[in-house]
């Protein structure tokens, strides 16, 4: 039994269509379907069941694609260590680097499938197309997030705090209740710059915002720092290197918490899409 053979096999159980598959694979559909032939033919079993408008995994097919993907991830951890070079691992984040994100380039870059990190900096919509596309191997999102084009899988979960100025009413406080800040004070970011996080934020407030949402977090943090009542909400974790002489954090009274997120393709194996998730995990 070929690897290649397994290859192809889980490719088309996960696009559910020899076309994509093949150009997922980057050959020609004929080949996929031969090789697929010919571990049904060497297995004795039916794999899929096709017809001219669909394909689906057969009860066998399911037992196998699990197998499958297990080979492979073993395989992969064969090369490591029989001296491959670590691949890139190429990473949609935000453009900040968190403490987070630095301890979890050091864990992937020793982990058991040793990794090269390769950052990339794209807004949240171009980072899960481009997980998406193949373009990037995982990409990090902060919010609530559900997708049907990729895999989503929460991996921590951290604060939310408020940015005040430092001559804000509340500014000698040391945490702050969401009902003491003045509604008309709220600074948010326009939805388009990170629906995910918008939308926790939004949901995470008692009364909806009375002004609204414009620009990015930089110019909100902006805005904030030239009004005395102004306030916005961010990440505890991007707040610790996002330090200016006019701004102050406070955290909530009672906590408000925001769930980042691990996204993969659907084609990742499980056991890379688990070591990923615990490199961030906390």
């Amino acid at each position: 039994m070929e690897l290649r053979a397994l290859q192809y096999f889980v490719a088309v159980a996960e696009e559910l269509h020899f076309g994509r598959a093949a150009q997922r694979l980057g050959i020609v559909q004929p080949a996929v379907s031969q090789q697929i032939a010919r571990l049904e033919r060497e297995l004795g079993v039916r794999l899929l069941d096709r017809t001219s408008r669909r394909v689906r995994l057969t009860p066998a097919g399911e037992r196998v694609l699990a197998a499958a993907r297990r080979t492979l991830a073993a395989a992969a951890r064969v090369r490591v260590v029989a001296g491959e070079p670590a691949a890139v691992l190429r990473i949609g984040v935000a453009s900040c680097v968190t403490r987070r994100l630095d301890r979890a380039v050091g864990r992937l870059s020793a982990g058991e499938r040793p990794a090269e990190p390769k950052l990339v900096d794209l807004p949240v919509a171009a980072r899960l197309d481009a997980v998406r596309d193949g373009e990037l191997d995982l990409a990090l999102v902060r919010g609530a997030l559900t997708s049907a084009a990729v895999t989503v899988v929460r991996a921590w979960s951290e604060p939310l705090h408020a940015v005040l100025p430092r001559e804000h009413p509340a500014a000698d406080k040391p945490v702050v209740s969401l009902h003491d800040l003045d509604p008309n004070g709220l600074r948010l970011p326009a939805r388009d710059s990170d629906p995910p996080m918008h939308d926790a934020i939004l949901a995470a407030l008692p009364l909806a915002p009375l002004r609204p949402p414009a620009g990015d977090m930089l110019n909100v943090l902006f805005e904030v720092g030239r009004d005395a009542e102004g306030w916005t909400l961010m990440p505890a974790e991007q707040l610790d290197v996002s330090r200016s002489e006019r701004l102050l954090q406070r955290p909530l009274d009672p906590p408000v918490t925001v769930d980042g997120h691990v996204v993969t393709s659907f084609a990742t194996p499980e056991p890379c899409v688990a070591s990923y998730v615990a490199a961030f995990a906390d």
